[in-house]
């Protein structure tokens, strides 16, 4: 019913989608690409090398006292070819910073106010120093040696001053010994054969073969006696013996754990279901010995998230997702009592899924970081008194940001906070959010807090190279889609120069995000960035379809079953609302580019021209060709198993994914189209696109396969991604130019 209501739109005069005309299948066609194409590089456009070469600071990490925080970073060169790292040290309050070259990359973390480790991988070595940092002026001094690892594969590091323990993530035999591995290695590579043997998934996971090593925690003593640091010689894997394994794989990090003076909390799959089936992971507690482990969830959860110990030592918490088997499940806040033996939620009744948690120093708060309405804000909320027994509790969380897209968020003291932030028109820069006292005592006494922090940005690391940058900051606009009660958003991201008024002028690409449970945000990407493409001269139109995560469950889970249904729809209406309203694009000259879902989303476009979007060219990424024979080959098998309500085999999930799969509709398949696959990706594997580049050629449909063979999901390499760029907009060029 809703789709009639938007027959009237039809009057706009939309250019058809390139017309379905007899081929003969042995009649594909040469093309000829323009060999003068060049990408748009000036000084107010943001060209992809631009893009590739601008700093790219993680988040910031603050020391104790919080006068300082160290931020990572990465900045690429095409002159030589590679990524040079350094460490920003900032002063927080003033924001000054002083950079120490890093020429081995490596790890760093705090181990007092004035000392940070650095751990480097070299020669086959791995090895702990320590560099010393002065504030007066802020400086350091040269690095000192501690000691040396047994292990190469050291990572995620966190360190408790209080216990003068260090604990990180290694990978280990099946013995659980980290001094074991290297002669392990060397048997293992020379064993004489590549044959890799599985009797259980995972076989492979995201770009890896799973080998017989997996990631353990790993604890040992660093202790400072007089001025020097001493690296332990003991080593305690907490998870020998069983059968657990943590950091979660394969993006699992620091965030997976954390450290108390006496205790490690973590996260891990459920040791007793099948890995690549199932998404449970429980959260457990175990001494820094290994013994006592004790298992906090209920064991009939989902995944589970972000474990954090409570400064005052008597509480956890966590995100828990309630449906095994759904990774885009609502993820609530649990926290558990160790003292009194009660787990309680606190966000049962709050429509919104954090992404990470932390509590204020005092305790007494949550702050958790977490998508909203194409934002991604810090909320914090009470910690309410613990009940009797395990239950569920509503606490309202109150935003305290409210644009951009905030990462690492650390309280520190004085009522203060640090993180990175990052919006469509800049990466990430280092942030400070103060008054939060104030906060904290409004909503402890049940009062509206929403405007007592002050926001502060301390850092410019971007500033010199977008200087000149003519970008949008993007514009949002909501229209009404397929959702009942709650109207559908998008960005549309104009181009340098770009004037109201004079129609007819500019060509428009539409984004489709990936996921497909996520969302376009005010990010920064350097992947997929919308003012990359703007300033090639397009207008950017970035729409939020049913599926895209911080609108609400019930709209994610929209999707489910559903994805040639409801998101296209919502596209097809958003792309008709923009149209109307922006009369300044040219709907002769109208393209589409998507990437893992939105390569399907291209896929099934391609494969429904009735649908009349009017695309005359069509790029897909990585996406599914074969919607049933993807329920095989994917890595992580519970995803098409939640999606579509079952295994591939079975009767409604086979109906539902052959029903809206692009595979079936190969015959009606016509727009150019260009179609990227990498050959390390095991969410989507090569097949796919290969398939879909076979039956475009015999079709006759004008057509290129783009294949990175070092690439998994994602186009990481700045050189491949700059030829991922240059292919792009080239194809775009041949089909609507930009003169």
């Amino acid at each position: 019913m809703r789709i009639l209501l938007l027959l009237p739109f039809l009057q706009l005069g939309f250019a058809a989608q390139v017309p379905l005309l007899p081929i003969s299948p042995a009649s594909a066609p040469q093309i000829s690409m323009a060999t003068d194409f060049a990408l748009t590089e000036s000084e107010n456009a943001l060209s992809p090398k631009d893009m590739l070469t601008l700093p790219r600071p993680g988040a910031p990490l603050p020391n104790d006292i919080g006068d300082l925080a160290i931020v990572p970073i990465t900045t690429y060169s095409f002159q030589d070819r590679k990524s040079h790292k350094s460490l920003s040290i900032v002063a927080l309050g003033d924001g000054y910073t002083y950079d120490i070259p890093l020429p081995d990359g490596g790890d760093a973390f705090w181990l007092d106010s004035r000392t940070i480790a650095h751990v480097v991988t070299k020669d086959d070595t791995q090895s702990l120093y320590t560099i010393p940092i002065s504030t007066s002026p802020l400086s350091s001094d040269p690095s000192s040696h501690v000691g040396t690892f047994p292990i190469t594969t050291a990572s995620a590091f966190r360190y408790n001053p209080s216990a003068q323990r260090l604990m990180f993530s290694a990978y280990v035999y099946p013995d659980g010994l980290v001094e074991t591995v290297k002669e392990q290695d060397m048997a293992y590579e020379n064993r004489g054969d590549s044959g890799l043997v599985y009797d259980e998934t995972f076989e492979r996971q995201w770009d890896t073969w799973v080998g017989p090593k997996s990631k353990a925690l790993i604890g040992v003593s660093l202790t400072k006696v007089g001025a020097k640091w001493v690296l332990g010689q003991t080593y305690v894997n907490v998870l020998k013996g069983t059968g657990l394994s943590s950091p979660v794989e394969p993006f699992g990090e620091a965030d997976d754990y954390d450290i108390s003076q006496t205790h490690v909390i973590f996260t891990a799959k459920d040791p007793q279901l099948p890995k690549a089936m199932h998404t449970r992971q429980n959260i457990y507690l175990v001494a820094h010995d290994g013994k006592d482990l004790r298992q906090l969830t209920s064991g009939i959860q989902g995944a589970t998230h972000s474990p954090v110990f409570s400064p005052s030592g008597d509480k956890v918490a966590w995100l828990e997702l309630a449906l095994d088997g759904h990774e885009s499940d609502r993820a609530k806040v649990v926290i558990y009592d160790l003292n009194k033996d009660v787990r309680f939620t606190i966000t049962e009744d709050w429509d919104r899924s954090p992404d990470s948690i932390i509590f204020s120093p005092s305790s007494t708060l949550i702050y958790a970081t977490t998508g909203d309405h194409a934002r991604i804000k810090i909320f914090a909320m009470a910690v309410p008194p613990t009940p009797p027994s395990n239950t569920a509790q509503t606490t309202q969380p109150t935003a305290l940001t409210f644009s951009g897209s905030i990462s690492g968020f650390t309280p520190i003291p004085g009522g203060r906070a640090t993180f990175a932030l990052s919006s469509l028109t800049s990466p990430n820069e280092v942030y400070e959010l103060s008054g939060l006292e104030a906060t904290e005592q409004d909503l402890l006494a049940g009062r509206n807090a929403d405007a007592k922090a002050t926001l502060k940005r301390l850092t410019s690391f971007s500033s010199a190279g977008l200087q000149g940058k003519d970008l949008s900051p993007g514009k949002d606009f909501w229209f009404k889609g397929t959702a009942e009660g709650q109207d559908t958003h998008g960005y549309v991201i104009t181009p340098p120069g770009f004037e109201r008024g004079v129609n007819g002028k500019w060509p428009a690409v539409m984004l489709i995000h990936g996921g497909p449970e996520s969302a376009w945000y005010d990010q920064w990407s350097t992947r997929w960035n919308p003012n990359v493409f703007a300033s090639q001269g397009y207008v950017v139109v970035a729409i939020n379809p049913t599926g895209s995560t911080s609108f609400g469950q019930e709209f994610t889970d929209g999707i489910n079953k559903n994805w040639g249904g409801r998101p296209i729809q919502d596209l097809l209406m958003g792309w008709r609302y923009i149209l109307q309203e922006y009369p300044e694009i040219d709907q002769n000259r109208t393209v589409a580019a998507g990437a893992s879902y939105g390569g399907y989303a291209i896929n099934w476009i391609q494969g429904n021209p009735e649908l009349g979007f009017g695309f005359k060219a069509l790029v897909c990424h990585d996406g599914v060709f074969d919607t049933t024979y993807n329920g095989y080959a994917t890595d992580e098998l519970f995803f098409f198993n939640h999606e579509w309500g079952g295994r591939p085999w079975e009767p409604a999930a086979f109906e539902a994914s052959r029903k809206y799969s692009p595979a079936y509709t190969v015959a009606k398949w016509s727009t150019p189209q260009l179609t990227i696959h990498s050959s390390k990706d095991y969410r989507l594997p090569e097949g796919d696109g290969i398939a879909v580049f076979h039956a475009l050629q015999q079709l006759g449909v004008p057509s290129r396969l783009l294949i990175f063979t070092d690439e998994n999901h994602w186009v990481i390499n700045a050189g491949n991604s700059l030829k991922w760029h240059h292919e792009v907009f080239r194809w775009f060029d041949q089909f609507i130019g930009l003169s």
